[in-house]
């Protein structure tokens, strides 16, 4: 992969990190795609839009987006060679010729310049090792008048599975989940570090509004459980733990999921995020 200075974001993406989301791509769709409707309405995508999808992992939103604009192209950038090669599979498979997939880091990628109509992301621009720099990178792949548009966590504990892995607390290191303004998933969880970071970027008539969805986590409590403890964090946590205490995360971690079990059986769990506008001038 050329060119890449997020190299820590490198190193997990191409591991045991991006090979779980490669290999659970259905699920954490599931999970996520509640919010794909509002992005890409947000962004105004349609006709001969070029759209770049930033931290695009297995491409259902740069799909979407390319479904969207039948005349343009739908471009995905993600670090992820798993989640790409999945992306590409898939573009192929469901009949989408005006997707494509390439491998870079959104801060040094060398984009043609004035290129893109909008630039979208689902939960991809909270791990920037430098966010002014990459934002800044994207204003220059857009066209004067181009729109960025992408969903990102807001406050931790307004998150259903946050609330879950808190379940845990008493007995293994679970510790925060991050904050404002520092590396990690809720690095943009504030609207004031949002503005911040996009006014340094070179953005004008940024917005950010509060939305929310309810995300598919599991067939039943137990499959769910399943699934949270096999992700990044989960793993991290119970990897620190003696066999009886991950029996004891398992069970509590389940009794706690039983509560947002559906009359179907299926675990929804709301996430709240904030839905990020903002234009080249």
């Amino acid at each position: 992969m050329p060119d890449v200075v997020n190299t820590e974001q490198a190193q997990a993406w191409n591991g045991p990190e991006g090979a779980h989301w490669a290999r659970n791509q259905d699920r954490w769709n599931a999970v996520n795609e509640g919010f794909d409707e509002p992005l890409l309405d947000a962004a105004g995508i349609a006709g001969d839009h070029r759209t770049l999808d930033l931290g695009c992992g297995s491409g259902q939103t740069t799909r979407r987006a390319a479904l969207r604009a039948p005349r343009g192209h739908a471009l995905g950038l993600d670090l992820s060679g798993p989640m790409l090669a999945e992306a590409r599979i898939r573009a192929e498979r469901e009949g989408v010729p005006n997707a494509s997939f390439v491998q870079g880091d959104t801060q040094v990628h060398p984009f043609e310049e004035g290129w893109f109509d909008a630039a979208v992301s689902r939960y991809g621009v909270m791990f920037f090792a430098d966010p002014v720099a990459a934002f800044g990178n994207v204003r220059r792949a857009l066209r004067p008048g181009g729109r960025l548009a992408f969903i990102t966590p807001a406050e931790a504990e307004l998150n259903g599975w946050v609330t879950a892995m808190a379940s845990l607390r008493d007995f293994l290191p679970v510790g925060d989940f991050g904050a404002p303004g520092l590396p990690g998933m809720f690095s943009l969880a504030a609207p004031d570090r949002i503005r911040e970071v996009l006014d340094a970027a070179g953005f004008t008539g940024i917005d950010a509004v509060r939305t929310q969805a309810y995300g598919t986590w599991g067939r039943g409590a137990e499959e769910a459980a399943a699934f949270l403890l096999d992700t990044g964090p989960g793993r991290h946590l119970m990897e620190q733990a003696d066999p009886a205490t991950r029996a004891r995360a398992r069970r509590t971690l389940t009794d706690h999921l039983r509560a947002h079990e559906t009359a179907d059986g299926t675990v929804r769990l709301l996430s709240t995020s904030w839905l990020v506008t903002a234009d080249r001038p």
